[in-house]
C-alpha cells in the first residue's frame, strides 16, 4: 500500500509543528556577521592594501616574492622547450 499525504505550510508553521526553535533572529545575525566579514577582507584585496603589507615585510619578503615569480617562470619556460 502507498500513500502520499501532502502538507502546505509556511517553514515557520513546519517548524513549529515538529517542535524546531525559530532562529530566524540568529541567522538574520549571522548573515550580517559574514557580509561584514566579507567587506573587510576585500577591502584588504586592494591593490594598495596589498602592496602596503607586502611592502610592511621589509626586504626579505619582496625577495622571496622574486624568488618565487623567477622560478614559476623558469619551471614554465621548462615545461615549453621541446624534449
Amino acid at each position: 500500500m502507498k500513500m502520499t499525504v501532502e502538507i502546505d505550510c509556511t517553514p515557520e508553521e513546519a517548524r513549529a509543528f515538529m517542535g524546531l526553535p525559530d532562529v530566524s533572529g540568529l541567522n538574520a545575525k549571522m548573515v550580517d556577521e559574514m557580509q561584514n566579514r566579507m567587506t573587510e577582507n576585500m577591502a584588504r584585496l586592494s591593490p594598495d592594501e596589498l602592496m602596503k603589507s607586502w611592502s610592511a615585510f621589509g626586504v626579505g619578503a619582496q625577495e622571496q616574492f622574486r624568488k618565487l615569480m623567477t622560478q614559476a617562470v623558469d619551471m614554465g619556460m621548462s615545461a615549453t622547450r621541446p624534449k
